[in-house]
């Protein structure tokens, strides 16, 4: 597949902040946003934030995880805020005389750069006005569930669990760590003329051609709970739940998975291993936890080294000694790893891109006697190690040792 070219940001940059200088009744609003999105996406933002402060506006980037105020040097005139959030309201849809409630939407982007980009919106009354976040969504179709980052023996679980006709497949971790990117990239193995795929998401996501995708919508009394009782009405093979958030969703959810359908969802746990007891404590059984779920997936998305000034580290004793108080068993690992430097291509921060680390616990025999004996996540973790699973730090250590990331950057992630 030929990689997309993606726009210079720098000529983007400049074409911006010349925007940003002119006065007010010269500026183009309609131009601006679309520049704003066609930066974020040459630069490979996820997120645009437009937030007003008491005397200008704040306009961030997202990038790699990390928000960069692009613009700082020269600002935004607090007088372009209302202009500006009007049209994202225009282009998501949304009520232009409400600035007191929250609202939400998306719309497509077109613009001379890139062509469509997929945003979603979300606006938000703060004390100096309203707040806008800009999502920029990533497309899907060009990743592969080997383009994710899981090591040799971790693809082999997920490709047999996602072979099960029935069972949960979860994906664990906190806001931003990639979950629904891993879920839409099994969806799409999935995806065959033969299969009925169902998703309920709030929001939805991403477009999955050959898939129903229902929005929630609280407003209506669509809630996880309701819409997926009436998914499985529908006859479907394999569903997928945004996010399992309650004790009703969650009994569905194991109910669903025990009765013939293949159930993906993600959880907001810290580990694969706090899966267990979270879904217990929401009230299901420990036996049906213990005989649904086929793998729980830990996962946190850390920053690339920048292939072209990443440099070699050579770590001395005493940082072995600390490493190790970290990360058990580091003192047998090789003595070099890399660190950032940063140069012209990667704007100086040293990284460019992301990649999971990621620990996936498959469910055996053992698992599932430490689950209906309600064993803490610690012991359900041991034994998981003692399976052969290899965490999530061990993980992001060996992408470190190849080079692919820095220790600092799989500690830093790790810890938030």
């Amino acid at each position: 597949m030929a990689e997309i070219k993606l726009p210079d940001t720098k000529a983007l940059k400049v074409t911006i902040e010349k925007q940003l200088v002119k006065s007010i009744d010269e500026v183009s609003i309609v131009d601006l946003i679309d520049l704003f999105v066609s930066y974020a996406y040459a630069s490979r933002a996820s997120d645009i934030h437009i937030e007003p402060t008491a005397d200008t506006v704040r306009v961030r980037f997202r990038i790699d995880g990390i928000l960069h105020d692009i613009f700082d040097k020269i600002g935004v005139t607090k007088s372009l805020h209302n202009e500006l959030i009007s049209r994202i309201k225009v282009l998501s849809g949304l009520r232009t005389d409400e600035h007191f409630l929250p609202q939400d939407g998306r719309f497509k982007a077109k613009t001379d750069h890139v062509g469509n980009i997929d945003v979603r919106v979300s606006i938000m009354p703060t004390h100096y006005g309203e707040n806008a976040v800009m999502r920029i969504l990533a497309e899907t179709q060009t990743f592969e569930i080997i383009d994710l980052g899981f090591s040799k023996p971790d693809l082999e679980r997920v490709r047999r669990a996602i072979e099960k006709p029935y069972g949960m497949i979860l994906a664990n971790g906190p806001t931003g760590s990639g979950k629904t990117t891993t879920l839409y990239t099994i969806l799409k193995k999935l995806n065959k003329p033969e299969v009925s795929m169902i998703t309920i998401e709030d929001p939805v996501e991403y477009s999955l051609e050959g898939t129903t995708q229902i929005q929630v919508d609280p407003k209506a009394g669509l809630n996880f709970a309701n819409g997926l009782r009436s998914i499985l009405r529908q006859d479907p093979n394999v569903i997928m739940v945004g996010e399992i958030r309650d004790q009703e969703t969650a009994g569905i959810a194991v109910n669903a998975a025990l009765t013939g359908h293949l159930l993906l969802s993600t959880l907001h746990t810290n580990d694969s291993a706090t899966t267990f007891p979270r879904l217990i404590d929401m009230g299901v059984p420990p036996f049906l936890v213990a005989s649904t779920l086929n793998i729980a997936m830990g996962q946190r998305l850390v920053r690339r080294l920048c292939p072209d000034c990443k440099k070699e580290k050579i770590l001395s004793p005493a940082e072995v000694k600390s490493l190790s108080e970290l990360v058990p068993g580091v003192e047998s690992k090789p003595k070099k790893y890399y660190a950032a430097q940063g140069c012209s291509k990667c704007g100086q921060s040293g990284y460019q891109g992301r990649i999971g680390i990621r620990e996936v616990l498959e469910v055996n025999d053992e698992i599932r006697k430490l689950v209906m004996n309600r064993a803490s996540s610690q012991e359900i973790k041991q034994a998981s190690i003692k399976n052969g699973m290899v965490t999530m730090v061990q993980d992001g250590l060996e992408k470190a040792i190849s080079g692919i990331t820095s220790i600092e950057e799989v500690l830093r992630t790790v810890r938030e």
